[in-house]
């Protein structure tokens, strides 16, 4: 009888006596699709990033050395974590095969006449700067010059497939040669910057020449033109990315509002193209990247995917790889996402631009990122004032015997460079001695002209003609449109905001806010904070300005406030009143962010920068969660007008308040904006009603003044009565910076407050049955109402003295920048203040604690 098995009396076959099957093709290959990275040569130098094992070992023989070929070369592609075999084919299909010089026009890619100028081009711009300007930082490209034919490449094949502009962020290190070689910007213009001005003309504004943004046009290798805009940039790497993530959105939603019949979903994002250029340090190291890197196709913050390069030094200033990042390669943080990236040695530029082209081609197919890892070198220190052989001496022993780049490619290609060399480093001595020459014209005709307060500082970028009629600076008083609405509109408003599409289940809790909204609107109940804003956002749609809003938690609200979104209770299909407010209505967006601030607020500052016609609104979930976002809030909203000349009018909603309930959940940090005011740079405000709060957002969108708009919200005061507002409110003119009392005839003392505290106070007031002291509001903090704070106080002439109330710490919120405003306004009245004792956490975690202090509080404001 046959058995499955040898009989136990025969010998077992031995392992030579069955050989292992040879391979398939296919097998070989996967091995080397999936490791084959591990064993790139990728460091120019040698130095770093040694072949590894592969986990599955690689047999020898024909396949394999055509694989290792294709995939052990100067490219290393990681490609095989992405779960969709349609992109992984689409990837293999284009790296499995050999392209020889002759065939590259053919295959899309730039000849090898081009990518030699792009680097002769690339490496003499940074010579010229170093003989001219010696010691003077400018962050060279030296070592990764090859960034400029990839750029070339890049644009060259985006343009063939429809990409007519492209906004992109960079950091420091090469971004002058960029801003020529790619941008289009005169040399001239750079050379400028390095001889500098008079320090009179830039005294408390303006930035360094390597944090400048920069617009052009460039022409590609096929003729097209892509128009170019480099952001500008801080210090701080990466703070940029999700602004130029923003700005792209609000570009291709300017697009698709035009084309809004498309079949083809949002046809913005095959017109514009987003890329970012990292540095290999901060790839790894900064949080913020990381954050922005997982909105990539988060519905409302999706771009149709982004080119990520990282311009690898494989160092970071004085720091290592091992260093900066915990694995192999400072892009692995990018493997969180299905999505491929691409290793590249730089010193060979035709592999560089094979793989600018497919990146390009990959991005237009999937609507993905994709990262690019162009791995060199840095000829010089972190900066050129830097000496890189105290830390580096091994790799700087090898620099310094290394030639560049341009030189190493000529000789690949045995080709005569020799005049093309002399006629370009002509060419940029020329534009240097014209850049000399012209400043001190300049400064001389200023000196002329009446001084330096007539001196313009020669920017390198254009704005779009969407900014025209908007403006920064100082406040015209001209500027100050009527935001009132009759009641006839309001209960308009109302009634489209409370009527649901039938067959939709709204949640009972949800219908009884509905019935109570609809009361509010036929002025049979005060309006709330949260209907009254949105009101608001109807009032703005149904004229046409689009409105945009994103937060955590935002749809609904945290404190279940807004219901702008709702949600049916047995299908969970998700519907806004606020898209049918009119037929012509301008388009309402409004989206849960993921759990990010820096990220998500840069984002929005972003957007708003692109789309000054809408009013862009970012919430926090409570105002203390803002300062996880303190980069953006100091470099881009606080100093953006000052530094660059760019204008925001982002709106930040900042809940605040302090009703016991813990040190991050009372307090945005009022005094945090007060310290960065200045030169009219932003708007900080506290609405103290819901029509003032209306008035608001109102007067933001309708003014052509752009600014940032910092409000603090309200979160036990939402509901309040004493915060709430009758129809006839949301008719008067304008909002009120300050809202005086003229409750009280013979004050005798006067409470000047700002925010929840002050209704607290006027309740207590009405319980005490004190008729000596007025409550005035002060709803808007800065710029600062000097003029209206005077008037309400001199309502009351009686008094003795007024007092300046606030629930925050001592050291906290707005007292120390009250006090002295208050003082010259009061004249000889003296100016008392009342707050809690200074303290090192914002509020205390007892509720109770809180009670015994607030009523200590109001005693003392009172004066018992």
């Amino acid at each position: 009888m046959p058995t499955k098995y040898p009989a136990t009396t025969e010998p077992l076959p031995t392992k030579k006596q069955q050989p292992e099957p040879k391979p398939s093709r296919e097998a070989v290959f996967d091995i080397f699709r999936r490791w084959g990275y591990l064993q790139a040569s990728l460091d120019p130098l040698g130095q770093y990033l040694p072949p590894e094992p592969f986990p599955t070992p690689a047999p020898d023989g024909p396949d394999a050395q055509e694989a290792r070929r294709y995939y052990c070369g100067p490219i290393g592609a990681e490609f095989m974590h992405i779960p969709s075999p349609e992109k992984r084919a689409w990837i293999q299909e284009r790296l499995e095969k050999d392209i020889a010089p002759n065939q590259a026009a053919a295959n899309g890619l730039l000849e090898q006449k081009r990518i030699l100028s792009d680097l002769i081009r690339a490496d003499l711009f940074e010579q010229v700067i170093q003989q001219r300007y010696l010691g003077t930082k400018r962050f060279s490209l030296e070592g990764l010059t090859v960034l400029i034919p990839f750029l070339d490449q890049l644009f060259t094949t985006a343009a063939d497939n429809g990409v007519t502009r492209s906004v992109f962020a960079m950091s420091h290190r090469g971004r002058l040669n960029v801003m020529v070689n790619t941008v289009g910007r005169q040399s001239k213009e750079i050379f400028s910057k390095f001889e500098d001005v008079n320090p009179e003309t830039t005294m408390g504004g303006g930035d360094v020449k390597y944090h400048m943004g920069a617009t052009g046009d460039f022409t590609t290798a096929n003729g097209k033109t892509v128009a170019l805009h480099l952001a500008s940039n801080p210090s701080h790497l990466e703070a940029a990315d999700p602004v130029i993530m923003g700005r792209t959105r609000a570009r291709q939603d300017r697009i698709d509002a035009h084309l809004d019949n498309e079949p083809n979903g949002r046809p913005g994002t095959k017109h514009i193209l987003p890329m970012i250029i990292h540095g290999d340090a901060a790839f790894a190291g900064q949080g913020i990247w990381a954050e922005t890197l997982n909105l990539a196709t988060i519905e409302g913050f999706s771009v149709g995917g982004t080119i990520q390069v990282i311009v690898n030094n494989l160092v970071g200033f004085t720091a290592n790889p091992e260093e900066s990042n915990s694995s192999r390669f400072a892009s692995d943080l990018a493997k969180r996402l299905p999505i491929p990236i691409f290793h590249v040695n730089s010193e060979d530029p035709e592999a560089v631009v094979r793989i600018a082209a497919l990146a390009a081609d990959y991005r237009n197919t999937f609507n993905s990122d994709v990262v690019i890892d162009l791995i060199g070198y840095r000829r010089h220190g972190h900066s050129e004032v830097d000496d890189p052989t105290v830390t580096q001496p091994r790799r700087y022993a090898l620099i310094k015997e290394h030639p560049p780049l341009y030189k190493i490619y000529a000789q690949k290609l045995n080709a005569d460079i020799a005049a093309e060399v002399t006629a370009v480093q002509q060419e940029l001595l020329d534009a240097q001695k014209r850049a000399a020459q012209s400043d001190a014209k300049d400064e001389k005709a200023a000196k002329k002209a009446g001084g330096f307060n007539a001196f313009v500082m020669k920017r390198l970028h254009e704005l779009p003609p969407y900014w025209d009629k908007y403006a920064g600076g100082a406040l015209s008083p001209s500027d100050n449109p009527v935001t009132g609405v009759d009641a006839a509109e309001i209960s308009a408003l109302a009634q489209k905001l409370t009527t649901v599409p039938e067959g939709f289940h709204v949640h009972p809790k949800v219908a009884k806010l509905m019935e109570q909204r609809a009361e509010m609107g036929n002025n049979k109940r005060p309006i709330d904070y949260g209907f009254a804003e949105l009101l608001a956002y109807a009032s703005l749609l149904k004229a046409g300005t689009p409105v945009r809003l994103s937060g955590q938690d935002t749809q609904r609200g945290t404190f279940n406030q807004r219901h702008s979104v709702l949600i049916d209770t047995e299908t969970e299909v998700r519907w806004s009143p606020l898209t049918q407010i009119a037929p012509d209505q301008a388009r309402w967006q409004v989206y849960n962010s993921m759990l990010s601030e820096a990220a998500c607020l840069g984002y929005e500052y972003g957007y708003a920068r692109d789309y000054p016609e809408a009013l862009v609104l970012w919430e926090a979930q409570f105002g203390d969660f803002a300062n996880g976002a303190q980069i953006i809030i100091d470099q881009f909203l606080a100093a953006g007008e000052a530094k660059w000349g760019l204008l925001s009018g982002v709106v930040l909603l900042l809940p605040h308040g302090y009703e016991g309930q813990g040190p991050e959940h009372s307090s945005a940090r009022v005094e945090r904006y007060l310290q960065l005011a200045a030169q009219e740079n932003i708007q900080i405000t506290q609405p103290s009603t819901a029509a003032q709060y209306f008035h608001l957002l109102r007067r933001q969108s309708l003014r052509k003044w752009r600014k940032p708009l910092i409000v603090f919200t309200p979160k036990s005061m939402l509901r309040h009565p004493d915060a709430s507002s009758t129809v006839a409110d949301f008719a008067i003119d304008r909002f009120q910076p300050v809202l005086g009392d003229t409750s009280v005839t013979n004050a005798q003392r006067v409470l000047v407050t700002s925010g929840k505290i002050g209704h607290n106070l006027r309740v207590e007031r009405a319980k005490r049955k004190i008729d000596d002291t007025a409550i005035i509001f002060v709803d808007e903090l800065y710029p600062w109402p000097e003029a209206e704070l005077t008037a309400a106080i001199a309502q009351h002439p009686n008094a003795k003295e007024i007092v300046w109330v606030q629930e925050e710490p001592a050291n906290m919120g707005p007292l120390n920048y009250v006090m002295p405003r208050l003082r010259k306004i009061a004249g000889n009245h003296p100016v008392l203040s009342v707050k809690r004792t200074a303290s090192a956490s914002p509020a205390t975690g007892s509720p109770k604690a809180h009670e015994l202090e607030e009523k200590t509080l109001i005693d003392v404001a009172f004066g018992l």
